[in-house]
């Protein structure tokens, strides 16, 4: 069980990893808290935004769409390497997903498969989006890449998880495909190994401010 880290702190922590981070507009109390708590945090979740286009994936994920209001994240990570945060607190983003899925991340074991939509996951967990079409043929630049799994880094060093805190769409929820282009293995992989190196202290990180 964790308690959200503080806004700041996820500033920090992803400066830290070496992360050039756009705060876009009042980032830090945007949220839907209101319908329901945010929190003990269990992991990280890696979407695909399903757009193209930078600035037109961070408006969608900050703002949402008809039906589903935003923030649909609480960063956006765009194909030159850059995080956008947008929200922090509750976010519409993983929407219900598998208990048992839950329970062997918060026990970091290997996950089953996902077959139920019975809890929530909006309470329990961070949510990136990542630019990308999601059809498979759009492609995964290293910059955005590097960024993911600096990313995920930052959240789970912070909370002393390991790779295994970090999962993706569709090992939460059936019938979900995202992220796809890359296995989340794969990504677990580049995570543990980020994990077993020193945070940089910021080298190379930088921050804009975005009305």
């Amino acid at each position: 069980m964790a308690t959200p880290m503080s806004a700041g702190s996820l500033l920090a922590g992803l400066r830290a990893e070496g992360l050039t981070v756009v705060e876009v507009g009042n980032w830090s109390h945007h949220n839907r808290n209101h319908k329901g708590p945010w929190g003990p945090v269990h992991g990280v979740m890696i979407h695909h935004t399903a757009t193209s286009g930078g600035p037109r994936s961070v408006e969608l994920c900050r703002d949402g769409r008809t039906g589903l209001p935003g923030p649909l994240c609480h960063g956006v990570i765009t194909k030159d390497g850059r995080v956008h945060l947008v929200g922090y607190g509750r976010a519409n983003h993983a929407g219900l997903g598998d208990d048992d899925v839950l329970r062997a991340v918060i026990a970091e074991q290997a996950l089953p498969p996902a077959n139920e939509a019975n809890t929530d996951g909006n309470r329990y967990f961070y949510g990136f989006e990542c630019e990308n079409l999601g059809n498979g043929k759009d492609p995964w630049p290293e910059a955005q890449l590097a960024a993911v799994e600096r990313t995920a880094a930052a959240v789970c060093r912070h909370h002393g998880w390991t790779e295994r805190s970090v999962i993706g769409h569709r090992e939460w929820q059936p019938g979900k495909v995202d992220p796809r282009g890359f296995t989340m293995a794969w990504l677990r992989g580049r995570v543990g190994e980020r994990l077993r190196q020193p945070v940089c202290g910021g080298a190379g990180a930088g921050a804009t401010m975005l009305p």
